[in-house]
């Protein structure tokens, strides 16, 4: 265990900050899985302006990487596009 009160701060700022990123990052996953169960395309192209907010802001707050983000957008573009 840490003996020195900037160390024993850390930790806590540390927990605290996991478990607020770790939300975002499954807010995040679950939006992305109620995108690909859609199969109406009309729909899936409304949804997927908010998909993509949602993604560059987990991107920003530095969650996943900007790379990742183009490619979840990519990917999520790629299946808006193939349903009929």
């Amino acid at each position: 265990m840490a003996n020195h009160k900037d160390a024993i701060k850390r930790i806590r700022q540390t927990e605290k900050r996991r478990l607020h990123n770790r939300y975002y990052a499954k807010n995040m996953r679950n939006e992305m899985k109620k995108f690909r169960a859609l199969t109406d395309k009309s729909a899936a192209e409304s949804q997927l302006p908010k998909l993509y907010s949602i993604i560059d802001k987990v991107a920003k707050r530095g969650i996943i990487h900007k790379n990742k983000a183009a490619n979840l957008k990519s990917k999520l573009t790629k299946f808006t596009n193939k349903l009929a």
